[in-house]
Order: C-alpha cells, then structure tokens, then sequence
C-alpha cells in the first residue's frame, strides 16, 4: 500500500520514516523504545497490527516482526494471541523512590531490609576477626590457600536445606544476583526462553532483559506455579530454563507445598528444562526439599545469606549438577565477580559457630511476631509464608496499583506495586507488596498498616446496580 495513503489513518503509533536507517528493524526497534521510554506510548497502549505497521512504513513484515521481537525480550512488549501487541505496563514506570536510612519523611515498606536491629551481632563478629594477626590478608584477591574451608561452610550451610553436594560442585559468588548473572551468561543466549511466575523477582526481570532472553508467565494458583500451564507452555513455547523462588516468591509469599515441588520437578524433567532455583528464603520453609533435589541433572541452586544473616555481607553458595560444572565454572571465570574476602570469612565464621543458626532463630521470631501484628488488620492466605518477611496485600477491584504506589508516598508510606514484578500482560487484579521487616520498629508497623487500611477502603467502589426500567 503507498506511503500517502496513511497519511490521516487513524493509528496508534506512527513513525516518522526519516528516523528510518539501516539495519531498519534495528531502527524500529530503538525507535519504539524510546517512544516507550519517553512516555508517549503509555504503558498497555496495543500498537498497530504488524501487517498494517509494515504498509505505513513500506518495509517488509519480517522487519516488523523482528522489530517487535527484540522490543519484547527486551520487556518493552508482550503479544497476547488472537488480540495483538501491547506495551509493557511496568515499560515506561518511573524508577521507585528509595529512602535512605536517614530519610524521616517516610515509613518503608518498600525495600527487603531484614532486621538490621541484628547487624550489631554481625559487627562483633568483624571485629573479633579483624584482631587477629593475618587480618590485612583479608583484603587480598586470593583465597585458594583456604578457599577449601570456605566452600566447607557453604556446604554446611546448603546442607541444612537438605542440598547434600560435594565441595567440587559448590561455588561463591558475592551475591544472590552475582550468581543469577552467571547462570544466565553461562548456558542461556539471546532468544532462549525461560519459563517465570506471572510475579517474580524484578532483578532477575531486568537482568534477563538485558540479556535479550525472554520470559514466558506462567499461571499461578494458591501454592505457586500451575504444572499444566508450565507443560503447555513447554510445548508451544520451546522453553529452555526455568526460575524459581518456591520458599516465600518474592513479591506474593507463596510458598510451595512439596507436592507441587514434584510435580514441577516431573516436568522439568520430562522436558529437559534447565532450572535456576532461587532458595534465598529456604531458612523460612525448612522442612521443604529443594526442586533441585528432584532434577539431579539439571539444576542450579542459590542460596544468598544476605536476608537470612546480613543485608550487607553479599555472599552466596551456588550449588550445580556435574552436567553443568564445566560451563558454570567457566562463566563464573568469564564474570570474574570476586567475593570480598573480610565479607567471606564473616560469613564463614558465623557458620561455623552456630552465630548464623542463632541469627536465624532470632530473625523467624521477629518476623512471626511482625506476621500477628499485620494479622490483627490483613487476612494472610494460606498460600502465604506465616513467617515472610512481606506479605501480598490485594488490592480493590479496579483499583490501579501504581496510582494506591503514588496516593501511598502522599500519605508519608513507601511500597511497591503489583505492576513493578509483573512478567507479560498485566493482570485484572492489582496488589501492593508490604515489606514488614524494613520498619523500625512494631509501632511504625502498626502506624503504616493503619494508613494503608484507611487508603484500601477510599478505593473500595461500589458496585453498580442493575436498574430495570418498566
């Protein structure tokens, strides 16, 4: 169709053709984003049919489907079938305000700060350590003289969430996200498709996004992800990996029953699926068998200290199958992210001595207390960790999350939205993720969820009723 011809066609989104330069699905591509990023596509807009988009702009449709195709690993778009292309609700949301300790202004339900009321029992461990002779080794790269004794904690430390691997199969990383970085890089490129939870971790959103890998949702229910989604899926999709938090999924607290373990493990199974297994919060679920367990194959396995002993000590043991030694290795090499040595023998000294087992009960004790003051004015699911460190909090039918996120701060709160973890097409419900653990203290507690039940029943609408006329 000539390019005049749409000259007054009404569309919702036109692209100058001076913008155009070869390669030209590259240029459509930047161009959507930055339109995206600009605000002037908003989030949820459905852009032009593909076919129609190629007539305007007088290119082939496989430039457009590439065009579209790189915007949507990228998290800009998500296509629902037999509806078309939409911009991505979480796309053009502006970065979450972060209040620093020192900021009085707000109370922060925002931020996983786990119980720094604990740090000082970390302190007095630095300091031990830092008296002792062959301190000023501490701040050296290596540590392969005594790395044996480190990846001895770490595998005391899985253990204890019944991952019983060998040394060789155990490595550091300085974090949680450290590792996902080189479990990404390591055996995913851009295009691979990995199965997530419609709400997931935002980090590991935003990193494989980066990556140009692609995430598929897969529907949930009360106790995690739904295996006959996750098996279609497979089939229609051509998954390759798939990532899980199953003790405590950030944001919705769910935690996975054991027997939907199982049967999720089957289907990685049968499918071949590579599993990263994000068991940050498995000191909240101990009783529970990693999926990893099941999959002896075929997995990676995470276990980040930072919420269990010290927000600000990064270290994390990383088990793997022998299948996956040789690449992980290699990609950690690749990354060459090197855990602080003081932050490593904190953590190793802590384990060691049962401080960390200690630290443990100290922190599900306060967080079950923090889980009866929230009871006392939320209902918790059943589905719902008792012992979380935060709690998914639905919101009123048709209330819009991002704008309860705004009318929130105005009231002195901070807090994150369900739009803010939300992996595909936005969902008819919205919710707001509290974090319990990062406030000072009960009374604050009870101040913010007071605020926050005053702002739910503003937005409660009415139903409208039926008015039959005679």
């Amino acid at each position: 169709m000539p390019f005049n011809s749409f000259e007054n066609y009404p569309m919702t989104w036109k692209l100058d053709r001076e913008r155009l330069k070869p390669p030209l699905y590259i240029s459509i591509a930047n161009a959507l984003e930055e339109d995206i990023k600009n605000g002037i596509l908003t989030p949820n807009t459905k852009l032009p049919p593909q076919r129609e988009l190629a007539d305007y702009l007088d290119v082939n449709l496989s430039t457009i489907t590439r065009a579209f195709k790189i915007c949507e690993m990228k998290g800009l778009l998500y296509a629902t079938v037999g509806k078309g292309t939409y911009v991505s609700s979480i796309a053009s949301m502006p970065l979450p305000y972060r209040a620093s300790l020192q900021d009085k202004q707000y109370i922060d339900f925002s931020q996983i700060r786990p119980f720094y009321e604990f740090n000082e029992v970390v302190a007095e461990v630095a300091r031990s350590i830092m008296l002792r002779p062959n301190a000023n080794t501490l701040f050296e790269y290596n540590y392969s003289v005594e790395g044996s004794r480190y990846e001895l904690a770490g595998q005391k430390w899985l253990n204890q969430y019944h991952m019983n691997v060998p040394l060789d199969n155990i490595l550091i990383t300085s974090g949680t996200q450290n590792a996902l970085v080189i479990s990404l890089q390591s055996f995913f490129s851009a295009g691979d498709k990995i199965a997530i939870d419609s709400y997931s971790y935002p980090n590991f959103i935003g990193l494989a996004n980066l990556l140009n890998i692609q995430l598929v949702a897969i529907e949930n229910d009360e106790c995690g992800m739904i295996p006959e989604s996750l098996e279609m899926n497979c089939k229609i999709n051509g998954i390759k990996g798939i990532y899980l938090v199953p003790s405590c999924n950030n944001p919705t607290a769910i935690t996975m029953p054991q027997c939907r373990r199982d049967k999720i493990a089957k289907i990685i199974l049968n499918n071949q699926l590579l599993l990263i297994e994000d068991d940050t919060y498995a000191f909240l679920a101990p009783n529970l068998y990693p999926i990893s367990c099941s999959v002896p194959e075929q997995f990676i396995y995470i276990s980040g200290t930072s919420k269990a002993l010290c927000a600000g000590l990064r270290v994390a043991f990383v088990a793997f199958s022998d299948k996956l030694k040789t690449e992980i290795i290699r990609g950690m090499q690749s990354v060459n992210l090197k855990t602080p040595l003081l932050n490593l023998e904190i953590i190793t000294e802590m384990i060691e001595s049962n401080i960390a087992t200690q630290l443990v009960s100290q922190r599900i004790q306060l967080s079950r207390e923090r889980n009866s003051i929230y009871q006392k004015y939320f209902t918790t699911p059943s589905c719902c960790n008792p012992l979380s460190f935060f709690q998914w909090l639905p919101l009123p039918k048709g209330c819009n999350g991002y704008n309860f996120e705004l009318q929130a701060k105005k009231s002195g709160l901070l807090l994150f939205c369900s739009e803010r973890f939300t992996v595909g097409p936005p969902r008819e419900n919205t919710a707001i993720r509290i974090s319990m653990c990062s406030v000072k203290n009960n009374t604050e507690l009870e101040t913010g969820l007071k605020i926050i039940q005053k702002l739910i029943n503003e937005n409660i609408f009415p139903e409208p009723m039926n008015t039959f006329i005679v």
